[in-house]
């Protein structure tokens, strides 16, 4: 694959032999973000898990202090007093069975995170096809499916994420943007990693973390020492 000059004279600031701390990974995917927009910085978080067998799934959810710095649209799935509660929260958009219709026919994915009321999760689970490739699934461990609509809808529009492992038993997320000043970037992942470290799985034998790399959208990868992020083994 042929890189642009940006990207290859960027890549001749970082040592793809060395696993930087932190504070120093972050700085240089910063310089190295040189794109015309505001790039999002990446965490890949390689793990020992073994995605196949379920005591060894990872999924959560945390409130990054600093928030993404990308403006996240709501959808939210509920009746009554709830849809209004949703609506008042900030919900951008709200409602019931009429939105299964507009997804399927139009091809509506005009958001980012869906949430629900658990009674609405029937009608919700109509669109499973199409929500879960997308990672739109609403998920109680998530935080997605919840009474509270209020707290989700707070919650996501302050910089909430949801992390997972994907079919390479990889997580990938957001943890900010390249304006970010760097403290600020580093206060946000360091508060992803205590939630990745506490969601170790107990029955995981071996390295925990095996790899992590942060990036920003357009620039090379970064690899941060995952030893100093707590016990990687």
């Amino acid at each position: 694959m042929k890189r642009g000059k940006k990207y290859t004279d960027a890549a001749k600031t970082i040592d793809r032999a060395v696993q930087y701390d932190v504070e120093e990974a972050v700085k240089l995917v910063k310089d190295s973000a040189k794109a015309k927009f505001d790039e999002t910085i990446e965490c890949h978080i390689r793990t020992g898990c073994d995605g196949r067998h379920a005591e060894q799934q990872i999924r959560g959810a945390v409130v990054l202090p600093n928030g993404t710095g990308k403006d996240v649209k709501v959808l939210v799935f509920a009746k009554g007093p709830k849809a209004d509660e949703a609506t008042a929260a900030g919900a951008d958009f709200v409602g019931a069975e009429e939105l299964v219709t507009k997804i399927t026919n139009e091809n509506w994915f005009d958001y980012d995170v869906v949430i629900a009321t658990p009674d609405m999760m029937g009608v919700v689970g109509r669109l499973g096809r199409v929500f879960g490739p997308k990672g739109l699934m609403p998920n109680p461990k998530a935080g997605t499916v919840t009474m509270d609509v209020t707290q989700a809808v707070n919650d996501v529009k302050a910089g909430k994420i949801e992390y997972r492992l994907d079919k390479s038993n990889i997580i990938h997320v957001p943890v900010g943007k390249a304006s970010f000043d760097a403290d600020k970037l580093v206060e946000n992942y360091n508060t992803l990693m205590d939630a990745i470290i506490k969601a170790k799985p107990a029955s995981l034998k071996g390295a925990y973390l095996k790899s992590i790399t942060l990036t920003s959208t357009m620039g090379p990868g970064v690899k941060v020492n995952p030893a100093k992020a707590g016990d990687a083994e």
